[in-house]
C-alpha cells in the first residue's frame, strides 16, 4: 500500500472517530441506566405535544401509521369486537401490532406504543382462542387456583398475538344488579372477589422474592 493510500485511509478513520465521538448519548435508551434516570432524561427531551400524545389511547380502527406518527400516540386498544379482519389468525394480529409499533418507533424519540386488548374471559376477541366463563360464573367455583390457571392460559394466548396488555380482570364488587356489567364481577361478596384476584399473578406472573414494593413487574414470557 502506498504512502498516499495509507494517508487517505488514516484520514477516513479519523473522520469516523470524530463522528462517533460527536454522536449524542441518549440516556433514556441505555438499559444499563436506572429507570428513574432514564425517565427523567426522556421527559426533558419531550415536547408538550409528545407528552399529551403519550397519555392518549386510541381505538385500533383509527390507529393508522400516520396518526401514530403525527400525534405521538402512546397506546392503542382493541375493544370488544375490534379485530384486524374476520377470523383473523394469530399471524394477522402480530402483523397488525407490529405495523402500528413500527410507526411509533419511527417518531423523533422512538417511544414504543403499548397495545391493549379486552381479554376479559380468555382472549375473547381472537378467533379460535380459548373462551372461559365470565367472572360471575368463575366466582361460583370459589376456586382461586382455577382462576389463576385461567389467567396463565389467557396470558399465553394474548402474548401469542403480539399483545402485551390485557384489559383484565375486573375486580369490582357488584352490589346493584342494575349495573350492566355485573357479569364481570366475581360476586357481590367482597371476600369472594378478594379470593378470585388470584387471577392477577396468573396473568402477569409471580412477583420475585426480592421485588421492590410499588414497582410494576411482568414475568418474562407473560
Amino acid at each position: 500500500m502506498g504512502i498516499l493510500s495509507r494517508s487517505i485511509l488514516g484520514f477516513l478513520l479519523l473522520c469516523c472517530l470524530i463522528v462517533a465521538g460527536e454522536a449524542e448519548y441518549l440516556k433514556y435508551k441505555d438499559p444499563k441506566m436506572p429507570v428513574g434516570a432514564r425517565i427523567k432524561d426522556l421527559m426533558k427531551r419531550m415536547t408538550l405535544e409528545e407528552k399529551i400524545g403519550q397519555m392518549v389511547q386510541i381505538e385500533r380502527t383509527v390507529a393508522t401509521p400516520d396518526v401514530m406518527k403525527q400525534y405521538f400516540i402512546g397506546s392503542v386498544l382493541s375493544g370488544g369486537g375490534s379485530v384486524p379482519g374476520p377470523k383473523a389468525s394469530a399471524e394477522a394480529w402480530v402483523n397488525l401490532v407490529n405495523g402500528i409499533q413500527k410507526a411509533s418507533l419511527s417518531t423523533r424519540l422512538g417511544i414504543p406504543m403499548i397495545y391493549g386488548i379486552d381479554a376479559v374471559h380468555g382472549h375473547n376477541n381472537v378467533y379460535n382462542a380459548t373462551i372461559f366463563p365470565h367472572n360471575v360464573g368463575l366466582g361460583v367455583t370459589r376456586d382461586p387456583q382455577l382462576v389463576k390457571k385461567i389467567g396463565e392460559a389467557t396470558a399465553l394466548e394474548v402474548r401469542a398475538t403480539g399483545i402485551p396488555y390485557a384489559f383484565a380482570p375486573c375486580i369490582a364488587v357488584c352490589r346493584d344488579p342494575r349495573w350492566g356489567r355485573c357479569y364481570e364481577s366475581y360476586s357481590e361478596d367482597h371476600r369472594i372477589v378478594q379470593l378470585m384476584t388470584e387471577i392477577i399473578p396468573g396473568l402477569q406472573g409471580e412477583l420475585p422474592a426480592n421485588s421492590k414494593k410499588g414497582v410494576p413487574f411482568v414475568a418474562p414470557g407473560k
